[in-house]
């Protein structure tokens, strides 16, 4: 068993239960009301300035040269794709500008804002993988649940988040993803545990994450 394995295992209740979240299931059959989906798109793209420079920071602690050009190329795709997915969708349901930019977050938002940065400031490889891996491999299981395009939902809005986190280069980025952290696995026994720890962090935000997704608008606007 790999890092990466036994890490997930160690974490099975919080990623079972975000992986077959009922904001997931909702999302899948398309039963997902437009405030919602609002919600927490609103909010996910709050992380899009922390997962960027993440994979910066990968690039810039990557032991070699065909591993940077790997985080480079996802670099490029997140800039473009996902982000084109973000601004249909904000137009589609209109979302103002400042409610964009400058939203209220929620309590899970902002610590998984926290957490990202602290691995970001770590500049340790092993725990800015940890983030990323949890981020993207939990993406693909949920996503994965959806099967093939003809089984997915009608709307855009809906089936395009779900092709992004499910299909063929995103499943060999993940799959990457894992091998990568399996093989820099920390030696030292201090340093195994507070990637651990950063991984199991990861997970527990990410159920608290789509927790959230499913709580009134008035819970931002209060806090």
């Amino acid at each position: 068993m790999g890092f990466a394995e036994e890490l997930r295992n160690q974490s099975a209740i919080d990623w079972d239960a975000a992986v077959n979240h009922p904001f997931v299931d909702q999302l899948l059959d398309g039963s997902l009301p437009d405030e919602r989906l609002r919600q927490y798109l609103v909010q996910d793209y709050q992380f899009c300035d922390a997962f960027t420079a993440l994979l910066g920071q990968a690039v810039a602690s990557a032991p070699s040269l065909p591993s940077r050009l790997v985080f480079a190329r996802v670099l490029g795709a997140f800039a473009s794709d996902e982000n084109t997915y973000f601004q249909d969708c904000f137009d589609e349901l209109y979302v103002p500008e400042t409610e964009r930019t400058s939203p209220a977050l929620g309590s899970a938002t902002q610590a998984f804002d926290a957490l990202m940065r602290e691995a970001l400031a770590s500049r340790s490889y092993p725990e800015v993988l940890a983030v990323l891996l949890v981020a993207e491999w939990l993406y693909g299981e949920w996503a994965g649940r959806a099967g093939g395009p003809a089984q997915w939902p009608s709307e855009p809005k809906h089936s395009e988040w779900i092709r992004l986190h499910n299909n063929p280069e995103y499943n060999a980025w993940v799959t990457w993803l894992r091998d990568e952290f399996d093989a820099v696995e920390p030696s030292r026994p201090q340093e195994r545990q507070r990637v651990a720890v950063v991984f199991a962090e990861a997970v527990r935000l990410e159920r608290a994450f789509f927790d959230a997704a499913l709580v009134p608008d008035e819970a931002y606007a209060a806090k």
